[in-house]
């Protein structure tokens, strides 16, 4: 099973944590395993080459493609955030502006309705399951097939303030999804909403006209003549 960690914070609390526990529970080889943070990541300049000509336009193409590349690879993609301000971080929302040109409405990658995500986010208070709730809306727009999603409310600032009560339920919780994830891991098939969506942008395609880039590569999969 190979897994990629999309982290939006370089920040190693509560939500890292959570997030390696779950890679522990689905005990994957450690070169299986690939992680990345997105706090380097260049804002998205919002200059429409990935959509309109190609995505190696994009001004930070290097910078993506390693992170896009483990992801194509990968049979589980998780993506965690702590609540910052009742949502994802803007670190990983920029990673997500990058990724507009994969959504169905543009080049949706076919390979990701085979794939399942989980979305992770923990807060002291309120908002983790608002988080992982945006989190899970964007890669349900990049096609993912089964995403799970883990929100916890730690009560705390620090990993070593969670109370051992706390920690029993996250673990227990963390448990529950990594399970679900090893019954289902290469069984995965887009569901009622993903094909839905996926039909309503094929009928757009056949008669769009302004963007023949896109045109050209749903012709190219085969999916519209």
């Amino acid at each position: 099973m190979k897994v990629a960690v999309i982290h939006g914070q370089a920040h190693q609390g509560n939500t890292y944590h959570v997030t390696h526990q779950l890679i522990e529970q689905l005990e994957c080889k450690k070169e299986d395993v690939e992680e990345f943070n997105v706090n380097g990541l260049e804002p998205c300049v919002g200059c429409f080459n990935c959509i309109l000509k190609d995505e190696k336009k994009c001004p930070h193409y290097e910078q993506m493609t390693p992170m896009i590349e483990a992801i194509d690879a990968a049979d589980v993609i998780i993506v965690d955030s702590p609540n910052y301000c009742m949502g994802m971080t803007g670190q990983l929302k920029t990673f997500f502006d990058h990724l507009a040109y994969r959504w169905f409405s543009h080049r949706p990658n076919g390979k990701m309705t085979g794939k399942i995500a989980v979305a992770i986010s923990t807060t002291a208070g309120g908002g983790a399951k608002g988080t992982t709730r945006d989190i899970a809306k964007q890669l349900f727009w990049l096609g993912i097939g089964k995403t799970y999603r883990i929100s916890e409310v730690v009560g705390a600032w620090s990993c070593d303030q969670v109370t051992g009560k706390k920690q029993q339920q996250i673990a227990q919780d963390v448990n529950k999804v990594a399970v679900k994830i090893k019954r289902k891991v290469g069984k995965v098939k887009p569901g009622l909403k993903t094909m839905f969506v996926f039909k309503l942008f094929k009928m757009m395609q056949k008669g769009m006209v302004w963007n023949p880039v896109d045109t050209e590569y749903w012709k190219m999969q085969g999916w519209i003549k």
